[in-house]
């Protein structure tokens, strides 16, 4: 193998609103609390549901994003990477976060009020645009139904 893979993919909601920071440069970061849940049954048969929180951190296009539309309770989709930071508490112990660095983010579900978004509708001979070529997402959009594949 020639090199290594650091890539992680969550679909959850948001536990808080998304917290903002900017500073001098007029860049931000956004923090986000991410729970992803996990339902199965235990040899007893009973149903075991489990959520798991997820510390996702959000750099300036993608963190002014979150800050005007994302809000506690909301569903999205975030693609990136694991980072491990090392910092020390006030007592002067050294401590350990595990966050997710966001490289892709897309809101999933409707505008809140039960009803989907509305969005534009797809032709069969439109073709999705090659990363990076205009800054869009190359995965594709919700189509406002709820039948997912997983």
């Amino acid at each position: 193998m020639a090199g290594s893979v650091n890539k992680v993919i969550l679909i959850g909601n948001l536990g808080n609103d998304p917290e903002v920071k900017y500073f001098d440069d007029e860049s931000c970061i956004a923090n986000l609390s991410l729970a992803t849940n996990r339902r199965y049954k235990n040899r007893a048969g009973e149903q075991i549901d489990e959520t798991e929180w997820h510390r996702v951190v959000l750099r300036t296009g993608l963190a002014k994003v979150a800050e005007k539309y994302l809000k506690r309770g909301d569903s999205c989709y975030i693609e990136g990477r694991l980072r491990t930071r090392k910092w020390t508490d006030q007592t002067g112990n050294d401590r350990y976060t595990t966050e997710i660095i966001a490289e892709e983010m897309t809101m999933l579900g409707g505008r809140g009020d039960g009803a989907p978004a509305p969005r534009p509708a797809a032709q069969p001979s439109q073709s999705m645009p090659a990363s990076g070529a205009s800054g869009a997402s190359t995965h594709p959009q919700p189509s406002g139904d709820d039948d997912l594949p997983f």
